[in-house]
């Protein structure tokens, strides 16, 4: 049965190998999980699932292949003795729930109880104490609540797990679908160099017990700055025209980029970049920063990122004058180039669907330009946007 699980996973799309398959059939073996299909959908995830964004389809082919399972239900207890389910039932009981049941008379003065009850109730019943039914304080019934009660029906809340491979909580991380800010931080964190510097004010555990060890037992607390990631980015957005209808998942990598990197700077331009950016959309004409500043404030240990739809007029990236704001008396390529001397990992976050870049030639200008270094707007894009500015 797992074989065949483990071929609908690859099938899926989740990369799974036989060491997963392995470890997965050696945990079963050594019952890490027993008897609870909600725990062995945790347990198998675990075992065959590597990276978050797959769990989507770890769902899918988790509820495609055991859907029917739940079936069996009824033949499984046709076949077990009823003394042994009582038996069974009694262990998973706490003193004080015993207690509770033998206050009825017992477990089969309760269970002759359900019969006469069931057999007396006319119409189906919501909440109240006495009758069968869902809601409620009856003893007998479903979704209600009482500590010496016997659930009617599938689905309660208080004994049974929801089927949770068919809830499907994480269904927005696969790397096709749509983006969020929680996706991108996950897809930027591929983006990392770790450093301590600052301030010594977190508390090193390892080398306090150490140094309290060494000390006799005299405590001897050591601390060291706080962790944090030391890569340096520059962002640079492209705002209006065609790109009013990607406003609000440039809002959403803005926001993620702010979170995730600590050394981080930003401007916007239109369309190409020339002699001059700004941080002020609402006063772009008046405050500009000439981007031969930022070339020599920002060192080259910096990674660039471009995000825009690279949507233009190719006269607009390769002609003086060709800018639909200004006169520009160097052409959008020159700038581009001049950047690209001083910044060894400059990448472009297009949020264009990858399959249209090929009908927009100014796409195919500015991809060139970048040596191919152009990605979609992704989780998947931006994973391998930020693994070549890691390199």
């Amino acid at each position: 049965m797992l074989i065949n699980f483990f071929q609908g996973l690859r099938d899926s799309g989740v990369p799974v190998t036989t060491r997963e398959l392995l470890d997965l059939l050696e945990g079963m073996k050594q019952r890490v999980v027993f008897g609870s299909m909600d725990d062995f959908y945790y347990f198998s995830r675990t075992c065959m699932v590597k990276d978050e964004k797959y769990f989507d389809r770890f769902d899918k082919a988790f509820g495609l292949h055991f859907k029917d399972l739940e079936a069996l239900d009824d033949v499984i207890e046709a076949m077990i003795p009823d003394d042994w389910l009582r038996s069974e039932f009694l262990k998973n009981l706490s003193e004080e729930e015993k207690a509770k049941i033998e206050s009825l008379g017992g477990l089969e003065k309760l269970i002759e109880e359900f019969k006469k009850r069931l057999e007396e109730q006319e119409k189906r019943h919501e909440g109240g104490n006495k009758w069968i039914g869902t809601g409620g304080t009856s003893p007998f019934g479903q979704e209600g609540y009482h500590p010496e009660g016997i659930r009617v029906g599938p689905n309660g809340k208080n004994k049974k797990a929801v089927k949770v491979w068919d809830k499907r909580d994480f269904k927005n991380l696969d790397d096709s679908v749509e983006l969020g800010t929680r996706n991108i931080k996950v897809a930027m964190r591929r983006l990392r160099k770790f450093a301590r510097t600052g301030a010594a004010d977190e508390l090193d555990l390892d080398d306090t017990i150490s140094s309290t060890a060494r000390n006799a037992g005299l405590l001897d607390i050591k601390l060291v700055p706080e962790r944090h990631n030391a890569v340096k980015v520059l962002l640079f957005f492209d705002v209006g025209g065609s790109m009013d209808p990607h406003v609000k998942v440039c809002e959403e990598l803005f926001s993620a980029a702010r979170t995730e990197f600590k050394h981080m700077e930003y401007f916007y331009f239109h369309n190409f970049l020339y002699e001059s950016v700004w941080k002020n959309n609402i006063r772009r004409h008046n405050e500009r920063t000439p981007l031969l500043d930022i070339l020599h404030k920002y060192s080259h240990d910096y990674k660039v990122v471009f995000v825009g739809d690279a949507s233009m007029s190719p006269y607009e990236i390769l002609q003086p004058g060709g800018s639909v704001e200004h006169w520009n008396e160097e052409s959008g390529e020159m700038w581009f180039r001049r950047l690209q001397e001083v910044y060894d990992k400059v990448i472009w976050i297009n949020p264009v669907p990858e399959d249209d870049w090929q009908y927009t030639q100014s796409v195919g200008i500015t991809n060139k330009l970048l040596e191919g270094q152009m990605f979609p707007l992704t989780l998947k894009g931006l994973e391998e946007g930020m693994a070549y500015l890691s390199k």
